[in-house]
C-alpha cells in the first residue's frame, strides 16, 4: 500500500465523501426470474482517495460502476454524489450531472479517430456548451497535465496506446470533475505502459487531489490503490485480493492494502 501524502491525510480526515452508497440493491429481470446483481451494498469514497473496485466475474462490480457513473439507477437504496441524492434521476438529469461531476476513462480509450487529441479532449466541454476559447485553453492545460502538450494536433492513429490513454485521461480531467471513474484502464496496455499510467494516476492524485475510482481485474492495479472495495455475489467482501487474486506466496498479508469497504 502506498503511503498517503500529507494533503491526502487532511482530505480523508475531513470526511468529505464524494461517493456514498447506502444499502443499494439492483435487480434485473431474466425470463421472468429476477437476478440480484447487488444486495444491500454500502460503501463510501472520500475526496482525494484512490479506490479500486474488484471481484470475480459476476460479482456485481460492473453494476456498481454503472450506478456510481450514473449510467444506471439502483432498484433500492440511496446514492449520494457530493452530498446530493442522485439515486433516481431521469436520463437527462443523469447526463447533466455525469458531464459535470464524473470523468470516464475506458480500457479501449474511446477516442474519435477523425479528431485530433485537442479536439477529443474538448468534447465534454462542447457538450457542456463551454465557449470555444475557454475550451481550447482548458484542453491545452489538461493535455499538459498528462505530458502531451506536444501531441495536440495528432490524430489517434498517430499515437501509441499509452499516449491514447493519456489523451483519454486529459479528456476526463478537462471538466474538473468530482472524480475520475476508470474501467480497466490498463487492460489494453503492456505492463510497462500500464505502470506508467498508474504512475500518472498517482501523480494527479498527489499533486491535484484527484479522486480515482478504478474497476479492475488486475491485482497489481489493486495494490497501487489506497483501498480496495471487494465484491462477491453482489455483496461487499473483505480480503478480496488475498482470496481471488493472489495465488503465490510472495504476496504476504503485510503487502496487502487495507480492504475496508467504507
Amino acid at each position: 500500500m502506498i503511503e498517503h501524502s500529507a494533503a491526502l491525510d487532511m482530505l480523508l480526515a475531513s470526511g468529505q465523501a464524494v461517493v456514498q452508497i447506502e444499502q443499494v440493491s439492483k435487480l434485473f429481470g431474466t425470463n421472468g426470474t429476477p437476478f440480484q446483481a447487488l444486495d444491500s451494498v454500502s460503501c463510501a469514497i472520500q475526496r482525494g482517495e484512490m479506490v479500486a473496485i474488484m471481484g470475480p466475474s459476476g460479482s456485481g462490480k460492473s453494476t456498481l460502476m454503472n450506478i456510481i457513473g450514473l449510467l444506471d439507477v439502483p432498484s433500492s437504496g440511496a446514492y449520494r454524489l457530493d452530498g446530493e441524492d442522485v439515486s433516481m434521476l431521469d436520463r437527462s438529469q443523469q447526463a447533466r450531472v455525469r458531464n459535470a461531476k464524473i470523468g470516464f476513462i475506458f480500457q479501449s480509450f474511446n477516442l474519435l479517430p477523425r479528431l485530433t487529441a485537442q479536439a477529443n479532449v474538448e468534447l465534454p466541454l462542447v457538450y457542456g456548451r463551454v465557449a470555444a476559447r475557454e475550451r481550447q485553453q482548458r484542453a491545452q492545460a489538461a493535455l499538459e497535465a498528462v505530458g502531451l502538450s506536444d501531441k495536440r494536433e495528432n490524430l489517434p492513429n498517430q499515437l501509441s496506446g499509452g499516449q491514447k490513454q493519456r489523451v483519454a485521461i486529459a479528456r476526463a480531467l478537462v471538466t474538473q470533475p468530482s472524480m475520475l471513474l476508470a474501467d480497466e484502464p490498463t487492460g489494453a496496455l503492456d505492463t510497462k505502459t500500464g505502470a506508467e499510467i498508474l504512475g500518472l494516476f498517482r501523480e494527479l492524485n498527489r499533486e491535484r487531489g484527484v479522486t480515482f475510482v478504478v474497476v479492475t481485474h488486475d491485482a497489481e492495479v489493486g495494490r497501487q490503490m489506497d483501498r480496495v472495495i471487494g465484491l462477491r455475489d453482489g455483496k461487499i467482501m473483505d480480503r478480496i485480493l488475498e482470496t481471488y487474486y493472489y495465488q503465490d506466496a510472495e504476496h504476504s498479508q503485510a503487502a496487502l492494502p487495507a480492504l475496508v469497504a467504507a
